[in-house]
């Protein structure tokens, strides 16, 4: 019934069944059919489990038109429904009740909401009282008597208001509440409206880093603040930049305070609604509690569409993978000895991106106008390539000045307006360090490129690859601020950064834009572990295969990255390249390799753990204070 710009600014959205289901088995559905079938034929333990049921009391705290807890009170009452059967079936086969009503003990009232928007809270009252009518059809054809609620005495408590004002407690005291469910709004730190970034403020505070959280994280924090203590359990669905890149640090940091772990997860898959003029998101679905659990369910899917599969596990971590409780930070040099890495040089020079002829960008026509004017120019005018360009087989041109003589920078009327307007949009930039710029619109705003051969990593990828593709370029291309670039790195720095087991890393630990693949210097490189001490003979290794990886890109000269690497077109002499490598790489992380990335991840885990407490220590020691004389 919402507008779809007004459902998207509260990221208000339909979730469908399925994906409520598997909130809803996990967090309570499946312990409690468990239950009922060790429960049968024991006539104690199935009176105990009936009570349970009555007993529990359930909670959305962002419950739109109560889709989570109407599937809920269905998969309650049918187990009810089930449980009355076994107690009072004959064996005869039939059902002998004097009166059903008497019986049945699960009502609407065990369920609690909360919606900030009035109309779906009205619709939710409804839908749940809907719901029990076609309960009790269902309870009236089983044992063949009229069976009605009516009139209607009990009711499910759905309060209208703002969830992140709201006191819960006030909604349903938390030493009665069994279960919190549901789906908080998708908003992106960047699409939030004022309201909602009041609400974050009121939330986190000031807490380090809050301004790069998502809107849902707030329900994360109130619901660790309720819990705690408790036995509740909680289970939402959320978009899966909470469980990948720099918010995963910030936001855990805070929840590990109030003692929460991570009971079941679903890792991420394509978030699929019923309604029209969906979102296109993926999602993750998070189980935690107060306290910790002995053996934990991680569901895990090959690609965002397909099904998921069940492993029993003994740890989740925030970024869902069977690995210690450790948080991917930023961090602002290399674990070990690896070679540094660096964002590629910013030009800073127009107001718009999707200017391809402004500023210190020109287009194919405007260097041959140039040219035309000033020959000697040619020089100074570079191939500029960024991580698109890269993978698609494409470059741009940009012009290089540096070291320019100050008379060939006059003799160009073309160069000499160009190099204005890059001034004047310094200068009228409310940025003090932009402004300092404009004193030198000739140059770009900031220069990293390297003055040797260097490697290559685009910033962003396609989700569908195996492997995000990287490669040498000569210093005379510059890369541009959409790529990360690594000075005179080696083949064997090509082949660890070009292998499963980083790539591995980066698909938990780094970040997304939209769905596809971010990759940071600050989460994902410096905090990759690399080989500890490896021996001559494995870094060779590791190198030969590398090169045969290149080789084998060089058969298809004419070919894109982005072709190279589709997983539908990659060419088996690549495939077996790149299959020769993850095993040289494997080999010097432990003798066997890998089978499968979630393998590598938690062995990377583990060794980050073990790396990041000398680097805590040393980071504590050299924020001590100098001692004072009288100390001394």
């Amino acid at each position: 019934m919402l507008d779809p710009k007004e459902r998207r600014q509260i990221g208000a959205h339909y979730t469908s069944e399925r994906d409520i289901m598997k909130v809803v088995r996990a967090l309570f559905l499946d312990d409690l059919r468990a239950r009922f079938a060790k429960a049968k034929g024991d006539r104690k333990k199935l009176e105990q489990l009936h009570v349970t049921l009555a007993q529990l009391r359930f909670i959305d705290p962002a419950c739109g038109c109560g889709n989570f807890l109407v599937i809920s009170y269905r998969e309650i009452r049918q187990l009810e429904l089930e449980i009355l059967q076994a107690l009072h079936q004959k064996a005869t086969g039939t059902q002998q009740v004097m009166d059903i009503a008497l019986l049945a003990e699960v009502d609407v009232d065990q369920f609690y909401g909360i919606e900030i928007e009035e109309w779906p809270v009205r619709i939710a009252e409804v839908a749940m009282w809907l719901m029990d009518h076609q309960m009790n059809i269902r309870v009236a054809e089983v044992f063949g008597q009229y069976f009605a609620r009516l009139p209607l005495r009990k009711s499910p408590t759905i309060v209208h208001g703002n969830a992140l004002t709201v006191d819960w407690n006030a909604v349903l005291d938390k030493s009665k509440c069994s279960y919190i469910l549901g789906n908080p709004p998708f908003v992106g730190k960047k699409e939030q409206i004022d309201r909602q970034k009041e609400d974050m403020d009121r939330v986190w505070g000031d807490h380090p880093g809050a301004g790069v959280l998502d809107y849902v994280t707030c329900w994360y924090k109130k619901a660790a603040e309720y819990i705690h203590g408790t036995g509740i359990r909680v289970g939402f669905v959320s978009t899966n930049s909470i469980s990948q890149g720099e918010q995963v640090g910030v936001l855990w940091s805070k929840l590990f305070t109030y003692g929460i772990k991570i009971h079941f997860a679903h890792t991420t898959f394509a978030w699929e609604s019923e309604a029209s003029g969906k979102a296109h998101v993926h999602v993750v679905i998070e189980g935690f509690g107060a306290s910790d659990i002995g053996n934990k369910t991680l569901f895990e899917y090959e690609n965002p569409k397909s099904e998921a599969h069940a492993i029993q596990v003994k740890n989740i971590n925030p970024y869902l993978a069977d690995a210690p409780d450790v948080l991917v930070t930023k961090r602002t040099k290399p674990i070990g000895e690896a070679p540094e890495i660096f964002y590629g040089s910013m030009m800073i020079d127009k107001a718009r991106a999707a200017d391809e002829d402004e500023g210190l960008i020109i287009s194919s026509e405007e260097r041959k106008n140039l040219l035309i004017e000033s020959p000697a120019l040619r020089p100074y005018i570079r191939k500029l390539l960024g991580g698109e360009e890269f993978i698609n087989g494409s470059y741009r041109w940009c012009l290089w000045l540096v070291d320019a003589p100050p008379e060939l920078l006059r003799e160009s009327p073309r160069l000499r307006a160009r190099l204005d307007r890059v001034r004047r949009f310094r200068l009228s930039s409310g940025r003090a360090q932009t402004q300092k710029l404009a004193a030198t619109p000739a140059l770009f705003g900031e220069i990293r490129q390297p003055s040797s051969r260097y490697l290559l990593i685009p910033k962003v990828s396609s989700e569908t690859r195996r492997y995000i593709p990287v490669g040498f370029i000569e210093p005379a291309i510059i890369a541009s601020g959409s790529a990360l670039v690594v000075p005179d790195a080696t083949l064997y720095d090509f082949g660890i950064i070009s292998s499963a087991m980083h790539n591995a890393w980066m698909r938990y630990v780094g970040g997304r834009m939209k769905s596809d693949y971010q990759y940071s210097n600050q989460i994902v490189y410096n905090n990759f572990v690399w080989p500890e001490n490896p021996t001559a003979q494995q870094k060779a290794a590791v190198g030969k295969a590398a090169e045969a990886v290149l080789a084998a890109r060089k058969q298809f000269p004419d070919t894109s990255l982005a072709d190279l690497y589709d997983p539908v077109t990659m060419p088996p002499v690549l495939s077996k390249a790149h299959a020769e490598l993850d095993r040289a790489v494997d080999r010097c992380y432990r003798p066997h390799p890998f089978d499968r990335d979630r393998l590598r991840v938690e062995y990377l885990f583990g060794l980050f753990e073990k790396a990041s407490v000398p680097l805590m220590a040393s980071a504590r020691k050299g924020r001590r204070r100098a001692p004072t004389d009288a100390q001394q």
